[in-house]
């Protein structure tokens, strides 16, 4: 159990800030960002796949979804750790770097489709908000299926989620924590050990939740901004 003392200690703020906003630049928000493109691509991918795939098919990548999106993160990630890269060697004699950094990888790969899942409802929503007649258009006009999606219905689709997409970067970003189940020294873990070494865990942790929120509550505004923009 976390014991500390009650004082706070700017001492320890200070020291903890560099490390931990180094933490966050190389960890949390490398994750963040190239998951995030990751996710958004994955889950348009599903989504075009739910809509032209057969039905059969279909159904069945929805249900792949639905398993991905009703497992947390935490476990998938000790899923893909103990479950395939150790088994298969990828995480073996390796220099702590390397392993690091093939541990961040797994990350990304895990948020990315995690989110994916996530993103695909999203712009189903978008795609099934476009009218009908705009479908009908593009038939009688003899349109090439990848035509319709790359020149009408994606561009529309994408207008009406983009502030949803936006939403799930954010939670993905809070979510980016739950990377100290396999390891990676990410900025809460390295609060954790921080705390730990002086036994001033408030500091740290305030530290840790003051550049959180320094990051996302502009990007919500952000986010909500661009919504009401979109909506007109």
């Amino acid at each position: 159990m976390m014991q500390a003392s009650a004082s706070w200690d700017w001492s320890i703020a200070r020291e903890a800030f560099p490390i931990m906003l180094g933490a966050f630049v190389k960890v949390t928000l490398l994750v963040t960002v190239v998951a995030s493109v990751l996710s958004a691509l994955l889950g348009l991918v599903w989504a075009i796949a739910l809509r032209e795939l057969p039905r059969p098919a279909s159904k069945f990548l929805s249900w792949l979804l639905g398993v991905v999106r009703g497992t947390p993160i935490p476990l998938q990630l000790l899923m893909v750790d103990f479950g395939i890269a150790t088994p298969a060697g990828w995480l073996a004699h390796l220099h702590p770097d390397q392993l690091q950094h093939r541990l961040i990888i797994l990350g990304i790969v895990v948020f990315s489709i995690h989110y994916s899942t996530y993103m695909a409802e999203s712009y189903r929503a978008g795609i099934d908000s476009i009218p009908k007649g705009q479908w009908e258009a593009a038939t009688a006009l003899s349109l090439p299926q990848a035509r319709v999606w790359r020149a009408v219905i994606i561009p529309q689709a994408l207008r009406a989620t983009l502030p949803s997409l936006g939403n799930w970067a954010i939670a993905m970003f809070k979510d980016t924590p739950y990377l100290i189940a396999i390891s990676v020294p990410e900025m809460v873990s390295q609060a954790y050990e921080i705390g730990g070494n002086h036994f001033k865990y408030i500091e740290v942790f305030t530290v840790a939740g003051l550049i959180f929120l320094a990051a996302s509550y502009p990007t919500a505004i952000l986010m909500r901004r661009l919504e009401k923009k979109l909506a007109y």
